[in-house]
């Protein structure tokens, strides 16, 4: 059996927020907890519930999903995030995963899709709209290398660009996902990024892994 993924909620327009509830129950692994109109909102809930999965809207009154994103990674590490707004400005695209979001979707995207994407946030797996991974390629700005990666390091990093989990790495690998969360950590450390998203740009940006093998 798949575990519940438990979910928050956040958009200003509660039709939004009806309509993602009713879409979302469709599904029955994936159980909505809570919803907020606004960052602020958003952080309260987050600490009162700890979901899972946040699902946040990032143009929002008193405080934005940018900015909400950016301190729910700092209080719930565990708490994964995804952005999913109308638009493609790239200053909202880098933003989001600057801030710490695992995933960038647009509000166009099929029920089916968000949902896949909420179980694979869950399970630690980058999703993002195939656009808004172009742009974010093409943007990226990756520090200089610390240090060398080991050859089982980048293996660990082609398999993280391809959007699969610690369990698959794992599987993979040969290895327990101990190993791999000390290698994806050690990778991270030697990269001077912060995010398994970040990590997959860079493999993408430095030909480690293709766009187009990837699933993003």
């Amino acid at each position: 059996m798949n575990p519940t993924v438990r979910v928050l909620l956040v958009d200003d327009h509660a039709v939004v927020r009806q309509g993602l509830r009713l879409f979302l129950g469709l599904d029955p692994d994936i159980q909505v907890v809570g919803e907020a109109a606004n960052g602020e909102e958003a952080l309260a809930e987050a600490q009162r519930l700890h979901p899972d999965v946040v699902v946040m809207d990032l143009m929002m009154p008193v405080m934005d999903g940018i900015a909400a994103t950016r301190q729910l990674r700092r209080r719930l590490p565990d708490t994964e995030i995804i952005a999913l707004t109308s638009t493609l400005e790239e200053h909202k695209v880098n933003g989001a995963i600057e801030a710490g979001a695992i995933s960038y979707m647009l509000k166009d995207a099929s029920s089916d899709t968000l949902a896949e994407a909420i179980h694979a946030a869950a399970r630690g797996e980058v999703r993002l709209h195939p656009e808004a991974a172009r742009r974010l390629v093409r943007d990226f700005r990756s520090p200089e290398m610390r240090e060398a990666l080991t050859p089982k390091e980048t293996a660990v990093l082609q398999l993280l660009a391809h959007g699969h989990s610690n369990r698959d790495i794992a599987r993979e690998q040969d290895v327990s996902e101990a190993t791999v969360k000390t290698h994806v950590s050690r990778l991270l450390g030697k990269l001077g990024l912060e995010s398994r998203t970040q990590a997959a740009l860079y493999a993408l940006k430095h030909g480690v892994a293709t766009l187009e093998g990837a699933e993003l």
